[in-house]
């Protein structure tokens, strides 16, 4: 009786072990979709938009530089924009350090 007891608690345990794979790769499957729509998605849209702003400078425009820079587009080249930040100092900055000035309307 013993025996048969055992018998049927590994049949159990191989039957549970078999339907568990499918249900591990559903979970993994789930976990990369909702990554996906909660930090990937929103971060390649996030780029896009900054990419976008970047190609359209123009002199006038007010901008922050990742350092902390607040300044105004006074040239722009192909690379580099030359931001006016106070009297006549002048700094000639990659554009990929360039962004929206938050207080600017």
């Amino acid at each position: 009786m013993n025996t048969l007891f055992i018998l049927q608690a590994q049949a159990a345990g191989q039957a549970a072990g078999q339907g568990a794979g499918a249900g591990f790769w559903v979970m993994i499957l789930l976990l990369f979709g909702v990554m996906y729509f909660f930090m990937i998605r929103p971060q390649r849209k996030q780029q896009k938009e900054l990419d976008a702003f970047r190609s359209s400078l123009k002199k006038g425009d007010k901008v922050v530089t990742t350092g902390g820079i607040y300044g105004t587009v006074d040239e722009i080249t192909d690379r580099t924009v030359l931001i006016k930040v106070d009297g006549d100092v002048k700094l000639r900055m990659d554009k990929s350090a360039i962004m929206k000035d938050p207080n600017a309307q």
